[in-house]
């Protein structure tokens, strides 16, 4: 997904208020997949005073990171042509894949999650060879690699799978973020919303939402993974370790669209009972449990429920 003008504007403006600093020698991060989450990623370590590069293939996202002092590489992850690019010929304390299907079903979750995470492996392998020390990587995967349903409580320790093509895209995937030649964390990510994330307003502004209201919607607000990478970084690690990702809500989708709905001021909607456009199955009811990236990253979501997260986005969007 690409940086909008509203996605920009906001992150400038945090960046303005944070201070603008200048890129410190030594303190390099590279993000794959500069999208939703990696472009603010991005943008928040330059205010921070972290020289950046990042990867995309939308040239309309690499203008803007651009714009606000990123280096940028256009091109396909998947592909192995970027790995000369002189940008990305220093060596990186911290490196982040962020990458998104971008559409194209299970042959895009391929070419993106396990070809991307290939291709990223072998540049980092190949600079390994030339002496460099392979940064500390964040691969951001999803909670959609849990089959469980039923409303249990899931966490790490629960088994992957699932029969879907995509499902097994994402788990092949961190397979590979695994083997990365360093330390490696796997954030496995509850549904993603902030600023310029708004698909359940829409729904609800709608009166037709899709699902079903007594399934839990497990959340997480997008500048809560932001705190999430930097506790990672913060705390170091050796090999690879996973986290799962969700706020405090443990809601159903029915409290959190009735909650939206009272703040709209609007009728509750219906329920289509079937997914969401793009996906093929419903997602199963499940809590996922975060307490071990609470307990051993002493990260907590400023978002702590979809209260405070979308009260923050309706009074952006009437101010």
């Amino acid at each position: 997904m690409r940086l909008n003008e509203e996605h920009v504007a906001g992150l400038a403006t945090k960046t303005r208020e944070q201070g603008e600093k200048t890129p410190v020698t030594g303190r390099r991060l590279v993000v794959f997949g500069a999208g939703y989450v990696g472009g603010a990623l991005a943008l928040r370590a330059i205010s921070e005073g972290w020289s950046v590069t990042a990867l995309t293939r939308n040239v309309e996202t690499a203008a803007a990171l651009r714009a606000r002092g990123c280096q940028v590489v256009v091109a396909r992850i998947n592909e192995a042509g970027w790995w000369a690019a002189p940008e990305l010929a220093e060596e990186f304390q911290r490196v982040a894949v962020t990458v998104a299907a971008g559409g194209g079903g299970a042959e895009g979750y391929r070419q993106s999650y396990v070809e991307g995470l290939a291709s990223v492996a072998g540049w980092a392998k190949k600079a390994a060879q030339c002496g460099q020390v392979p940064g500390h990587l964040i691969y951001t995967s999803s909670t959609s690699v849990y089959p469980q349903g039923g409303g249990v409580r899931v966490t790490e320790e629960h088994p992957v799978g699932g029969e879907a093509e995509t499902t097994q895209a994402l788990i092949e995937a961190e397979r590979l973020a695994a083997d990365w030649p360093g330390a490696a964390t796997i954030l496995r990510l509850a549904g993603i919303y902030g600023p310029g994330r708004t698909h359940l307003l829409e729904q609800v502004r709608r009166g037709e939402a899709s699902g079903q209201p007594q399934a839990h919607l497990n959340l997480i607000h997008r500048d809560d993974i932001l705190d999430a990478c930097a506790a990672v970084w913060a705390r170091g690690g050796q090999g690879a370790e996973i986290f799962n990702l969700a706020d405090d809500g443990a809601a159903t989708k029915g409290e959190v669209v009735a909650w939206l709905a009272e703040r709209l001021g609007l009728p509750a909607p219906s329920y289509t009972g079937v997914p969401a456009g793009g996906r093929r199955a419903l997602t199963p009811d499940r809590i996922i449990d975060a307490g071990r990236a609470r307990c051993l990253l002493g990260w907590r979501p400023r978002h702590s429920t979809f209260r405070e997260g979308y009260a923050e986005l309706l009074a952006h969007s009437q101010a």
